[in-house]
């Protein structure tokens, strides 16, 4: 990836000459919409001058081949106005149904401005479990990244008419961090009331400066991250810095900005006021370490010759190449693959519980289906979900 040679604070902590990323290098980017920017807390309505300014740059970077997704808030901010629901916190079960209410305008309203440039929106509801449970995280990257391929742009937010207080997020700051991780982006764009991390709360202290660069997020920047937040969005910067702890190790990169101009991804691609966040890794390397490293196996593999030189090629492993099951094990679980001479060849995580890949093995992708009654899913383990170990 190239860089500027803009460099970081020379007073900042953790600060050295490093060099800014160029927002145009990005290929997978996810993008945080908080609820006061996009909703009108006075009326109670969308934004949609702003709004059609950010799609507009969504809609540029769709145009050079950017694979984009949203986490957009917004749901309750909305519904309890319809609601007529005062101002000030709310119970849950109001929270919840304000998010029925509130959910409806918000997708209609981005599929409405997405579809005026070409776009397909695509709307994706989300709890804690589905990026925390295996099974579940595989179902959501799966159906992100199907959606992108398909050239629409997942909409997405917390399932809040769902979601309690014990599994939920709380905040969208780390909902998009996890959706940034679980979908391998290579950059994660917080669009905030401010536009970056300072040295102190510019509001409380003039002498406050920006940090352009956060080489990494260490105890310093932790001590410095405040908690302020409004009443229509729950993030502070401290839900930001967990966010940032969250995409770096994942080897995402993070830029907060400001989401109060039109046009902020224009913005930042101009040079504008932002603090990068930066990781040392990329997505692809440190899901794999995490594949190999990270997981317990809860199973094996064993795969004949042609499948482990097509896996050595770059390939999925497909059912056919397997030719014994051993253990019990889930969709969504870590399982080790060895060859005919019974070496490791890597890890990865299998898309059929322990009882389908015994019956699927061996098989076609026509015998599968005649099978198991409909069209499943071709790969026993997709070359994304794998992890080789050197030959």
């Amino acid at each position: 990836m190239t860089s500027t040679d803009s460099t970081s604070d020379p007073t900042a902590p953790n600060s050295t000459a490093t060099k800014t990323p160029v927002f145009t290098d990005f290929r997978r980017i996810v993008i945080k919409v908080g609820s006061a920017l996009l909703v009108d807390r006075d009326h109670g309505r969308v934004k949609l001058a702003w709004l059609t300014s950010l799609v507009e740059d969504i809609a540029t970077l769709h145009a050079r081949g950017c694979e984009v997704m949203v986490v957009s808030s917004g749901a309750i901010a909305l519904g309890r106005t319809v609601l007529g629901l005062p101002k000030g916190p709310l119970k849950l079960e109001d929270s919840q149904a304000a998010a029925a209410v509130g959910q409806i305008t918000l997708s209609r309203t981005w599929a409405q401005i997405l579809g005026h440039y070409g776009i397909t929106a695509g709307q994706v509801l989300l709890t804690l479990g589905d990026t925390e449970e295996r099974r579940r995280y595989l179902n959501a990257r799966s159906t992100l990244g199907r959606l992108m391929d398909l050239k629409a742009v997942p909409i997405i937010n917390e399932n809040d008419t769902v979601a309690t207080t014990e599994i939920r997020y709380g905040d969208n700051d780390r909902l998009a961090a996890r959706v940034a991780t679980m979908a391998s982006a290579d950059l994660l764009v917080l669009l905030s009331d401010i536009d970056g991390l300072y040295t102190a709360p510019p509001a409380q202290d003039p002498n406050a400066t920006l940090i352009p660069v956060v080489p990494r997020i260490g105890a310093e920047i932790e001590a410095i991250a405040g908690d302020a937040g409004s009443e229509l969005s729950r993030g502070g910067m401290r839900t930001k810095i967990e966010a940032g702890k969250i995409a770096t190790s994942a080897g995402t990169h993070m830029v907060i900005a400001s989401g109060h101009v039109k046009n902020p991804l224009k913005r930042i691609v101009e040079g504008g006021r932002c603090t990068w966040f930066l990781t040392s890794a990329n997505p692809v390397r440190a899901r794999k370490s995490w594949i190999a490293g990270a997981l317990e196996p809860r199973g094996t593999l064993h795969l004949d010759d042609g499948a482990v030189a097509a896996l050595r090629r770059g390939a999925s492993l497909l059912p056919a190449g397997v030719k014994r099951v051993e253990g019990l094990f889930d969709r969504g679980d870590a399982v080790v693959l060895r060859g005919p001479d019974g070496a490791e060849v890597g890890r990865g995580l299998v898309a059929y519980d322990s009882t389908h890949a015994a019956r699927i093995m061996g098989r076609t992708t026509p015998e599968i289906e005649a099978m198991l009654g409909g069209q499943g899913r071709s790969e026993m383990i997709h070359r994304d979900d794998m992890a080789l170990g050197v030959e």
